[in-house]
């Protein structure tokens, strides 16, 4: 193992990438309880999701520990699973229809993995663009969470007021909100996991959560329940490219990050970069096929970077943590029933989400509206598509009309005329 590794030339032990594995582990295992729980929203069975989390965690997690030898973890994003939930409510299609988008979106991530084409739709979007996109995700997801949770309300009057702080549910989301912001800003690790258990536990003592049980065999996966001419029949060619470009942007920001945080980055590049871009377009087209929103690099990971892990064992250990976390199904479903104990790891990402708002320059009109369009629009429309779209129209437009045309790329004047159309034309409901 440590020479199949190289643990001696990374400078690491077993001890060490085993510690850092769980760390990694604790810090992101809150997917298993919040994707089932968003997931199950939409219509999808909760052990249909439970597993086919697990699975596309699994999956992806391997790939990168064994033929990238990174220590980052892999599973289905935050954000993305609340878009997911959204398009079923927006426009009427079942959740089958939609893990047929996100099962296109995964091919095609797949293709563009052997290509240099990634390289060149990443490099022709513009920062304001791809900042304004994870901030808007952000936004979004937050949102969700106060709305779960019953901290928002709806109002006829100003469309959503403060909800009803004397609601039992409200009452322990707040107390799980602060709990879990407190454990953060004490750089506790796994803060998040900790969190949720902890606020699960004083819901069981106030009966809000009931237990059927705690440990069973894994629930029977349920294999390509989905329908994939459902996406061509309902339009839904942007939903798929919005999955494919924020599951883009997500993974190579994340494995850039996390590798340079390793020291594993030379001359500015990834070495074995292509099977480590593989695992995420592979879990995200293995996850579709079992049940759940796409997968992406979790920037969790750091986490365990920063515990001292170096290669791929780290990233192993994180796979079979997951494995065994599959005999767990009756507890964490009950958890997940409970809006209390998701809704603030919901808030809490979406503040993790803001980071890039430093790094729009708005300064400068031009590229601070197409961002601030985005922003907008995503958590307004409750939909990531929508919000892209937008920012893709007017980022191409700002520039020409303030004399800058010569600095967008071609690709962003066309996929602006495809958006304009798709939105005069062919409008989500």
């Amino acid at each position: 193992m440590e020479r199949f590794f190289g643990l001696k030339e990374k400078g690491t032990n077993i001890k060490t990438e085993s510690i850092a594995g769980l760390t990694t582990f604790l810090t992101m295992v809150y997917i298993i309880i919040v994707n089932p729980a968003v997931l199950s929203s939409a219509g999808v069975p909760f052990e249909q999701v439970y597993m086919a989390t697990i699975i596309a965690a699994v999956t992806g997690t391997l790939i990168i520990a064994l033929f990238a030898n990174y220590p980052i973890a892999i599973a289905p994003g935050m954000g993305l699973n609340a878009y997911f939930a959204s398009v079923v409510a927006s426009q009427g299609v079942s959740y089958q229809v939609v893990f047929g988008a996100v099962f296109f979106a995964g091919l095609l991530f797949l293709l563009l993995s052997f290509t240099k084409l990634r390289e060149m739709l990443i490099e022709s979007i513009p920062s304001s663009l791809k900042y304004g996109i994870t901030t808007g995700i952000g936004l979004f997801i937050a949102f969700i969470g106060l709305k779960m949770s019953g901290i928002v309300v709806p109002s006829e009057a100003t469309m959503i007021a403060f909800g009803d702080l004397h609601q039992p549910v409200t009452l322990l989301t707040l107390f799980g909100l602060f709990l879990t912001l407190t454990l953060i800003a004490r750089n506790v690790r796994g803060a998040l996991f900790i969190g949720m258990i902890t606020t699960a536990i004083v819901g069981f003592f106030f009966d809000l959560l009931h237990f059927e049980g705690i440990v069973s065999m894994p629930p029977t996966p349920v294999f390509f329940d989905i329908d994939l001419a459902g996406v061509f029949t309902n339009g839904l060619y942007t939903v798929v490219f919005a999955f494919l470009l924020v599951t883009i942007f997500d993974t190579t920001g994340t494995m850039v990050g996390v590798a340079e945080q390793a020291g594993l980055m030379k001359n500015g590049k990834l070495p074995n970069v292509k099977p480590a871009l593989m695992a995420d377009a592979v879990a995200t087209t293995v996850g579709s096929a079992f049940g759940t929103s796409p997968a992406t690099a979790y920037i969790e990971s750091s986490t365990g970077v920063a515990a001292g892990g170096r290669t791929g064992l780290t990233s192993l250990v994180v796979a079979v943590l997951f494995i065994i976390s599959a005999f767990f199904s009756p507890a964490i479903s009950a958890i997940s029933s409970l809006p209390a104990i998701t809704a603030p790891v919901l808030i809490i990402v979406g503040c993790f989400m803001m980071e890039g708002l430093a790094r729009i320059n708005w300064k400068s009109f031009d590229e601070a509206f197409p961002a601030f369009a985005i922003i907008l629009a995503m958590p307004l429309t409750s939909s990531i598509a929508t919000g892209i779209a937008i920012g893709f129209i007017t980022y191409p437009l700002m520039k020409l009309v303030s004399g800058k045309g010569k600095e967008v790329h071609p690709l962003i004047y066309v996929f602006g005329v495809i958006f304009i159309i798709q939105m005069a034309f062919f409008p989500a409901h």
